[in-house]
């Protein structure tokens, strides 16, 4: 399990760098609540930014964008939720994002999902 942990770590630092120069703010890394944690909170300018990071190997049975399931759509939405009431920052508008890594390529989406009821 360790080498999963600094995989993903790994996968973790390249999307804040990538972010950084891309000009977002990084507010926190791996906001926990429960049994759910948000990978990196961010601000893109006025927005705050859920960000989910998703790591697979080149050639994976299942690309980083494919692990990303309904269930764990509505644990990140829940973890949101709690981080806003914690920090007041609920009048802020906010996004769900996801950076994908397959192998060496990045993609960022932006938007990715919305919150399910």
């Amino acid at each position: 399990m360790p080498g999963f942990r600094r995989i993903g770590d790994a996968a973790e630092q390249r999307a804040v760098d990538f972010l950084l120069e891309n000009g977002y703010s990084i507010v926190k890394r791996n906001y926990k609540k429960g049994d759910s944690e948000i990978d990196i909170i961010a601000m893109d300018n006025e927005e705050i930014v859920f960000i989910e990071v998703r790591s697979r190997k080149q050639n994976a049975w299942e690309t980083a964008e494919e692990s990303i399931t309904t269930s764990k759509q509505k644990r990140l939405w829940k973890t949101a939720e709690q981080f806003l009431a914690d920090t007041e920052n609920i009048d802020h508008p906010c996004r769900f994002d996801v950076i994908a890594i397959n192998g060496e390529n990045l993609t960022h989406y932006k938007d990715a999902f919305r919150p399910m009821p």
